[in-house]
């Protein structure tokens, strides 16, 4: 592998990333601009950001594997956040069920990255 690019989990997560920016964000109330819209962009973009940041800047495998672990966690944060904006009403829950699936995936992907990566 050349670059975090060539990662499958980082071409998925970025892509969820720009459809929470287009899709998602404009079913939002222009009251939860700074609330819960703008955690759904930090979180959105925390994953892609984090696997690009733990292999361009990571001294060895600890800190790749830290790296990894944040943006599994924003996987995670990712999922409580379309419950919300589901349970809120902001999203059908036919998206809400594809995208919930998209970031489970992601996070098993990410766990599979780190299991690989510190068993080597």
């Amino acid at each position: 592998m050349d670059s975090y690019k060539d990662l499958i989990v980082y071409q998925r997560s970025y892509k969820l990333a720009i459809k929470m920016y287009q899709e998602v964000e404009k079913r939002m109330p222009v009251t939860e601009r700074y609330g819960l819209t703008s955690q759904i962009k930090r979180a959105a973009t925390s994953i892609p950001l984090n696997i690009a940041e733990g292999y361009a800047k990571a001294s060895g495998q600890k800190e790749t594997k830290r790296f990894l672990q944040m943006a599994k966690g924003s996987s995670a944060e990712m999922e409580v956040l379309l419950d919300m904006i589901k349970d809120l009403g902001y999203i059908e829950v036919k998206e809400y069920e594809e995208y919930t699936k998209q970031y489970i995936e992601v996070g098993k992907m990410l766990t599979g990255l780190i299991k690989r990566i510190t068993s080597n």
